[in-house]
């Protein structure tokens, strides 16, 4: 049975799994898009997670396609028994095809959040998030923090009151940070409060049995600002399927786009992932369910980002649900933890 949580300070209630869609577009067709977006609602989903760069791996000839098709689904549903939530993209990836350059200041906040209500075919936005830093970070596999890479970056008083704009537009509800750091965090949160301004009320960040790092510091920090994770890439690409053990070219996203999520191609990836296999194999569970079950039942989520390319992967994922592990199971885990500390941050 599907379980709904309240995200942050907001009075956003979530399942606990929501739908991802970064797929639709490149590895699924619009049609594809809407039996999946179908099935999650039959099972309780009640939040979408998408994202104006979308769909991935990106690109100038498929840019925005993701959003499109959920517009063409969002139209024909229940749009106040819904919740949406999509992103605005930062600098530093060299996307020169959105907006000649993205930036997260007012200008083009605006332009991003009103070309996304346009795509989505609705009139606001329950979430909106910024998908990372307009400022320089380590992410995305990077773990070091480089001050030679540092850069110009806009304020985040002005990211705020350019989001507050729209917030008092009606056009978003909520705002959120994505791929985030505790420093940002609370520096967002700071200034909010010192200059009246929206909180923020969610971060999305990468959250797996092969990446825990968001118990490093994040998890501290989210409790006492009442931030609510969103956890995404809970199967790492895949990897905790077990899929690719069983057959290292298997298709997949790893396989499909090598220079993608190089992260899981890091030592001791294949080692943990092999145990944690193991694990889901002696408590007679599929290695998908007891990596989704393990996120989904952390204290800090509030809700787990599934992404699927097929309605069979998806039905699989929503199950789990359904499942809580044993303490035994727990502490299984928490033994290979030890050995392999987040082998994929």
């Amino acid at each position: 049975m599907m379980n709904y949580k309240q995200i942050g300070n907001s009075d956003l209630r979530v399942s606990e799994l929501a739908l991802g869609t970064m797929t639709f577009g490149e590895q699924n067709t619009e049609a594809e898009a809407h039996a999946e977006l179908d099935l999650a609602i039959s099972h309780g989903v009640n939040f979408i997670d998408t994202a104006e760069m979308y769909p991935i791996p990106p690109r100038a000839e498929t840019v925005h396609r993701t959003e499109n098709y959920v517009g063409s689904w969002l139209a024909h549903q229940s749009r106040d028994k819904l919740i949406v939530a999509t992103k605005i993209v930062g600098p530093g990836r060299g996307f020169h095809w959105i907006r000649n350059g993205p930036r997260i200041h007012r200008p083009q906040i605006h332009a991003a959040l009103n070309d996304s209500l346009r795509r989505l075919q609705t009139d606001y936005i329950d979430l909106y998030q910024i998908h990372w830093p307009d400022r320089y970070v380590p992410m995305f596999g990077a773990t070091s923090y480089d001050v030679t890479n540092e850069r110009d970056s806009i304020p985040i008083a002005e990211q705020l009151q350019a989001l507050a704009e729209l917030v008092s537009a009606g056009k978003i509800r909520y705002i959120g940070l994505s791929n985030e750091t505790p420093w940002g965090i609370v520096e967002f949160t700071r200034t909010a409060t010192e200059l009246g301004l929206p909180k923020i009320v969610s971060v999305q960040n990468a959250y797996s049995l092969l990446n825990r790092t968001f118990e490093n510091g994040l998890a501290e920090v989210c409790r006492h600002l009442n931030v609510g994770l969103l956890a995404y890439s809970p199967l790492a690409f895949g990897c905790l399927t077990g899929k690719y053990i069983t057959d290292p070219q298997t298709r997949g996203r790893i396989t499909n786009f090598p220079n993608f999520g190089q992260r899981y191609s890091k030592p001791n990836v294949v080692a943990a992932t092999k145990e944690y296999v193991r694990i889901a194999t002696e408590a007679r569970l599929t290695p998908t369910t007891l990596a989704l079950a393990y996120v989904r039942t952390r204290w800090f989520t509030n809700s787990v980002i599934l992404g699927a390319t097929s309605v069979q992967q998806l039905a699989e994922n929503l199950n789990s649900c359904n499942v809580t592990l044993s303490s035994e199971t727990i502490g299984q885990i928490e033994a290979v933890h030890q050995r392999f500390p987040s082998p994929a941050p």
